[in-house]
């Protein structure tokens, strides 16, 4: 109760003294240093608890600990979500899509903390994932619950999400611009010039936090030895249109993956599937353990034997070709162990995934071409490029991959190059794609926000606030007499018919029965079921309001019926639902 006074008062004394403009900036520097308190916690903790996991492996041969390390992580991660967290704290970025669009931007407390000890104890024992979506979605956990905190409305709440994913990914991979981007890309937010602001200073607080305890380290170091040459254009779009291809693959495969396991309903069976396939996975390719970044750094050096270094593959170190089919493996299986650590019950993101498979993409493609001796391109600046590439196909989000890897890996020299593979690969894949990996599930749900205005608005509409109870309900076996004296107390012309067990049957018309109403003689004989038709169409409570619009255009009706399982729960009408419209498009859009 203290605590909550202290708070009362705080308010009281912030809303005299501070203006809401100005405690939004306070509050988006707040929220960008726990984002990164956050991020740093994470990057060390699955750091070091890896360095302790492997530092004793063996380099020249395999290991048999590859095959238990991955079912204990996630045996681990799976035991904490059940008896701990209660919650599904998969899929980081969808869930954070989601509490958008439809639950006022609120994300639940826990998520503030539980997701860096899952996906710690996922990726420190081999978990084929990233660390950065459950970070996203624990500093967008953050600024929700602050926001709240501070009974700020659902508009500044959702900046606030915002700001803790952006303050997240410019913590995690010390890359302030590309934390602005995502946010704006990824999470699709609507923002104002003013709203831009706030996303900046939480950003830069949270890269700034990173940069105090850890020093001026890139994620993945790269100096620029070979530059920018204009005659490879050619060949940077080619690996723009692979890399959009292999983009292609991550998701539809990933998404195929993820409905098999779905059909495994016992999560102990799945868990133990999991990890099995997991744990075979990388005993035959070391370099699908964990994130990957070592790997990708060791192909920016120049070191390519780091690909077969632990495995029972060590031997093809010397061979140029078969090493290139050892690559295409990887590149296969990546997606495969990346969706079968989520599916099974490990927790992370594929930021690191697309990364690795843009790294292992560029190299093969660079590799293959200087094969033929037809020219001599840089591997470790294909390796860099194609990072973008499949991450802007991926993500669809092309300036958030080619902000990103400029940023991590200080690669400015080529910018005009990385430029050019992104958009390719984005353009590749949204050939054939139109949502990303993140959107893909929400879309079919028709619960996306996007940058179209019109489309967010009825997203965030929900059918609850349109339904209208005040219709007078006829029962079938009604006379036309007990009819028209329920017409005579009612202000509406539509009544719908609903028998004993609350279904609805159909519904009557006051202009179908106008010209009987006033016949006395048929009062007797004549019943509702005789006189009751079909409505043009039927909508269930949870149909997505752009659905519900588009079923009043297809039927030119005005009114129609909602229904929950068949029992009747009211109207809905065009002129409810347009005056809504503009209410929500209001607030949306206030400045």
């Amino acid at each position: 109760m203290k605590n909550k006074s202290l708070l009362s008062r705080f308010l009281i004394w912030r809303v005299k003294n501070i203006k809401e403009r100005q405690f939004v900036l306070l509050l988006s520097f707040l929220v960008g240093l726990l984002s990164g308190i956050a991020a740093l916690v994470l990057k060390n903790t699955i750091h070091f608890t890896h360095h302790f996991l492997t530092h004793r492996l063996h380099v020249d041969s395999a290991n048999l600990l590859y095959l238990a390390y991955p079912a204990i992580g996630i045996l681990l991660t799976v035991l904490f979500v059940k008896f701990f967290v209660k919650d599904n704290i998969g899929h980081g970025v969808s869930r954070i899509l989601y509490a958008i669009s439809k639950k006022n931007s609120h994300i639940k407390s826990h998520n503030n903390y539980s997701s860096i000890i899952a996906s710690t104890l996922t990726i420190a024992f081999g978990g084929s994932v990233g660390s950065e979506a459950p970070v996203v979605l624990t500093g967008a956990s953050i600024g929700s619950n602050l926001g709240r905190m501070f009974h700020m409305n659902q508009k500044i709440i959702t900046l606030m999400v915002g700001c803790g994913a952006a303050g997240a990914i410019g913590g995690i991979f010390n890359a302030p611009i590309a934390g602005m981007v995502f946010t704006l890309e990824v999470l699709m937010l609507d923002l104002t010039m003013a709203s831009l602001i706030p996303l900046l200073i939480s950003s830069i607080s949270a890269a700034s936090v990173s940069y105090f305890f850890m020093g001026k380290v890139f994620l993945l170091s790269y100096a620029v030895k070979e530059p920018f040459v204009i005659n490879n254009i050619p060949y940077y779009i080619i690996l723009g249109v692979f890399a959009g291809m292999v983009s292609l693959y991550f998701t539809r495969f990933s998404m195929y993956l993820e409905t098999i396991f779905d059909k495994i309903t016992n999560c102990y069976r799945k868990m133990l599937v999991g990890g099995i396939l997991l744990g075979v996975m990388i005993f035959l390719f070391p370099s699908l353990y964990g994130e990957g970044y070592n790997t990708i750094q060791a192909l920016l050096n120049g070191n390519y034997t780091e690909l077969v270094n632990n495995s029972i593959f060590y031997f093809l170190k010397d061979h140029y070709w078969l090493l290139l089919g050892y690559a295409v493996l990887i590149i296969v299986f990546k997606v495969i162990a990346s969706t079968v650590t989520t599916s099974s019950g490990g927790v992370g993101g594929i930021f690191a995934p697309s990364l690795f498979l843009g790294g292992i993409s560029g190299f093969f493609l660079a590799r293959v071409i200087n094969g033929f001796n037809l020219v001599k391109l840089s591997e470790s600046n294909f390796t860099l490029i194609g990072m973008a590439g499949v991450m802007a196909g991926v993500l669809h989000a092309p300036l958030t991959a080619i902000f990103l890897i400029v940023e991590i890996t200080g690669g400015y020299a080529l910018f005009i190059p990385i430029m050019i593979t992104a958009t390719i690969a984005y353009l590749t894949i949204m050939y054939f794609e139109p949502h990303s990996i993140y959107t893909k599930r929400l879309a079919k749900r028709g619960e996306l926000i996007t940058h179209n205005k019109d489309k967010a608005v009825l997203t965030l509409m929900k059918m609850g606030k349109v339904i209208e109870t005040d219709l007078k309900r006829v029962d079938p076996n009604a006379t036309l007499g007990e009819l028209v004296k329920i017409i005579s107390h009612s202000h509406r012309n539509i009544f719908p018919v609903v028998d004993e067990d609350e279904k609805l049957l159909g519904i009557v018309l006051l202009d179908d029965i106008r010209d009987i109403m006033f016949s006395p003689e048929m009062y007797d004989n004549t019943f509702v079921w005789g006189l009751m038709i079909m409505p043009p169409a039927i909508l269930d409570v949870d149909a997505p309001m752009d659905k519900v619009m588009r079923k009043f255009e297809e039927t030119g009706a005005w009114n129609l019926p909602v229904v929950q399982d068949e029992k009747y729960l009211g109207f809905v009408s065009k002129a409810k639902i347009f005056n809504v419209y503009r209410r929500v498009l209001v607030h949306f859009s206030d400045e």
